[in-house]
């Protein structure tokens, strides 16, 4: 089977671009697939993930201007030749399957190019986001959903991440399969370790703001507990976070760590791990750091957490509310019996995403829509 995975680009770290190198690679990892990739703007770069050196790559050389709105004139002037090569390169490599990974330009006429082929469209945030826009748009907003709802249904099927995300969509086409674990370790933390861990881009929507002021609460009784967060993002607002952080005077107990290639040995070397995301769809990090045997302590965000997280492997905390995350975090690092209970049933429940379980469900899905 021939597969063609459209993205933007693979050189950045992101959550997108790690799914994509795992799944590629698990296909391309049997004797009966030919993986491609299709990127619009690589520039050149290094993959930040590893592939598999079967999978063939092609970038389209479009280069979209990321700093301005896809419907900015220098962008959309672009377009039309990045239709053009993109169906080339479809005539060219004769897919049986093509998955559309990222929320960029092709998602809206890749279904409407060579019609032949059978096409797959991934969602990997919460439609959550576009909950109020929906209600209250602009003029422009009303119409520019209506297509893109009308999109939708010209694609053979739309993977989501989670059940509660099929409320968002008004085509019939949707179909759940949750990202597949990315590691398993042969060992778990031994959670005697007075470290909490969180990980991700360090942008405004993951909430470190606010886990910034629930530590400065925490750390005034748990002094000799730290906080490390690890992720990379745009240097003025990490430069913001650190101004909060000595603001607050936690700098001694809770560092900005960057980005970690070593994410597997840092949940291990760690207690617990937090999350106080404003949104989120399916965070890979809770199945990482469940398979690494860490509770978790989050917030009920829609919806990633709730299908990830439940008593028995951490505590959901009502959006918002600060003191009461501040409460039950304090509660937990106080009870080393109960982190180890945690932990054990998180390690459990990890194993449902375990790689092959998952990937027999992409399997499934090609084998539907190309019949």
């Amino acid at each position: 089977m021939r597969v063609v995975f459209v993205i933007d680009q693979v050189y950045l770290h992101g959550g997108i671009e790690r799914v994509l190198s795992i799944k590629a690679n698990y296909f391309a990892s049997l004797e009966n697939y030919e993986v491609h990739i299709i990127t619009t703007e690589q520039k050149g770069n290094t993959p930040c993930y590893s592939f598999d050196q079967n999978i063939a790559f092609k970038d389209l050389g479009i280069n979209y201007n990321r700093r301005k709105s896809y419907f900015h004139p220098k962008n959309l002037k672009k377009l039309p030749n990045h239709i053009a090569k993109t169906k080339a390169a479809l005539r060219e490599i004769k897919p049986d399957v093509v998955v559309v990974c990222s929320h960029s330009v092709d998602t809206y006429f890749v279904p409407f190019i060579v019609k032949s082929i059978p096409k797959i469209k991934e969602f990997h945030y919460s439609r959550f986001i576009e909950k109020d826009k929906r209600a209250n748009p602009s003029l422009f907003k009303k119409y520019f959903f209506k297509f893109a709802d009308y999109v939708e249904t010209k694609y053979n099927k739309l993977v989501i991440l989670n059940k509660d995300e099929t409320n968002y969509y008004k085509s019939n086409n949707t179909v759940v399969i949750p990202n597949p674990l990315t590691f398993f370790p042969d060992n778990v933390s031994n959670l005697n370790n007075n470290r909490i861990i969180t990980a991700g881009r360090i942008a405004a929507v993951k909430g470190y703001d606010i886990l910034i002021d629930i530590w400065a609460e925490v750390s005034k009784t748990k002094k000799d507990w730290n906080l490390h967060i690890f992720g990379s993002g745009e240097s003025n607002y990490v430069e913001k976070l650190q101004r909060r952080i000595n603001k607050v005077g936690v700098q001694d107990t809770l560092k900005l760590m960057g980005p970690t290639d070593r994410m597997q040995e840092e949940m291990l070397d760690s207690s617990i791990f937090v999350m106080t995301s404003h949104n989120e769809c399916f965070p890979l990090v809770l199945l990482e750091a469940q398979a690494s045997g860490l509770p978790i302590v989050s917030f009920d965000c829609p919806y990633g957490p709730r299908n990830i997280v439940n008593k028995e492997t951490g505590i959901l905390v009502p959006m918002y509310d600060n003191s009461e995350f501040a409460k039950q975090l304090t509660e937990l690092m106080n009870d080393r019996d109960t982190i180890k209970n945690m932990g054990a049933k998180a390690r459990e429940n990890s194993k449902k995403y375990e790689l092959a379980q998952i990937m027999n469900l992409w399997q499934g899905l090609f084998t539907e829509v190309i019949k």
